[in-house]
């Protein structure tokens, strides 16, 4: 059912591009303070956090007020972020869709702007559809939607980050990313929270370690067995060792630290983030937690599928960062001496020696 569906939305897509004759921008349009910008980020949490760097580069330059269209899985990442005036929250379905443009229209947006890297055929419609007379996208196959586009970085050689950024250049500024970095800004109560939580667990200490065994997808659990073996070579480093995990991967989490080991899980990311904020140093597979990381800029060391794809992968854009890389479609055959080499090293270059 779902291939008919994007299927036929794909029909559509391919009508309305050759349909579409958007007359192209030809001059700068001028914006400041006075204007309102909508841009568009759906999908995934790490699909959000990687948008913030740009969304700061525009309120610290323009001024202006800045609406976010977000999706209901990555819509609470904007909340606390000082630089999103707006938070527009996509409806799914026909009548949702409906919604959302007709809300978009409503608002008298100087422009919008497409934050994705490929083609997505709901922002293709809504910018199509919308009433804003500048529409600016990366450049890809639906450009013929937009009054205009630059080309995209490469993304076999540029972070993701900076592919974002590069969109800075519509509104004529810098787009070096010296100055950048991923925005994340924990509630107040969720950082009390978590400093409660560290304390009842006497891990306040320095040196506090967190390892976290979920990932979007079951493919990236790396198995009890090899996490069992992390968790007691990472111990020789610290005493303070947290397990972190997603609240369906409680069980496993318990039997990797066989009691021995505090396990932390929230159902709630906010909080979940503010006890990664107070780390000293974080493993993870590839996750959003690891975009939380390069916020605060804690030492990281990842494992990462990269199947199929020579896109770079979504490292921490700030943190200090190694990490070892399977070409396969899972971590089955990752086996756990190929990322101790690896981590020892990490380690000693950050000064953890063996205790």
């Amino acid at each position: 059912m779902k291939e008919i569906e994007v299927f036929i939305k794909h029909i559509f897509l391919s009508i309305l591009l050759k349909l579409n004759k958007i007359e192209k921008e030809t001059e700068q349009p001028i914006f400041d303070e006075n204007s309102k910008l909508l841009l568009i980020r759906l999908n995934r949490i790490g699909d959000a956090l990687v948008t913030t760097p740009l969304l700061k580069n525009i309120k610290e330059n323009l001024r202006c007020k800045i609406a976010v269209l977000a999706d209901q899985k990555n819509h609470f990442i904007f909340s606390n972020n000082p630089d999103v005036d707006e938070i527009i929250i996509f409806q799914k379905g026909l009548l949702g869709f409906y919604k959302t443009l007709k809300l978009i229209n409503s608002n008298e947006f100087d422009a919008i702007v497409d934050l994705h890297d490929d083609v997505s055929t709901t922002v293709s419609f809504l910018v199509a559809l919308s009433k804003i007379k500048q529409k600016y996208a990366l450049k890809k196959d639906n450009s013929r939607l937009f009054t205009k586009t630059i080309d995209k970085s490469d993304p076999s050689t540029s972070h993701v980050v900076d592919r974002i950024l590069k969109i800075g250049e519509f509104f004529g500024l810098e787009t070096t990313s010296k100055n950048s970095n991923i925005q994340y800004n924990p509630k107040s109560i969720s950082i009390e929270k978590a400093q409660s939580y560290l304390f009842e667990n006497h891990l306040e200490s320095p040196k506090l370690i967190g390892i976290n065994i979920s990932a979007g997808s079951d493919a990236r659990f790396w198995g009890i067995d090899r996490y069992k073996k992390l968790v007691e070579f990472m111990s020789q480093s610290s005493n303070n060792i947290l397990l972190l995990t997603a609240p369906k991967d409680i069980e496993k989490a318990k039997l990797i630290s066989n009691d021995k080991f505090p396990v932390y899980h929230s159902n709630s990311f906010d909080e979940f983030a503010a006890v990664i904020s107070k780390l000293d140093l974080l493993f993870t597979p590839d996750t959003s937690i690891i975009h939380i990381a390069s916020a605060f800029e804690i030492p990281t060391f990842g494992i990462y599928v990269k199947y199929n794809t020579e896109d770079m992968i979504w490292s921490p854009y700030k943190s200090k960062f190694d990490c070892v890389v399977t070409k396969e479609p899972n971590f089955d055959n990752l086996k756990f001496d190929e990322v101790e080499i690896k981590l020892s090293s990490f380690l000693n270059n950050l000064g953890y020696n063996k205790k």
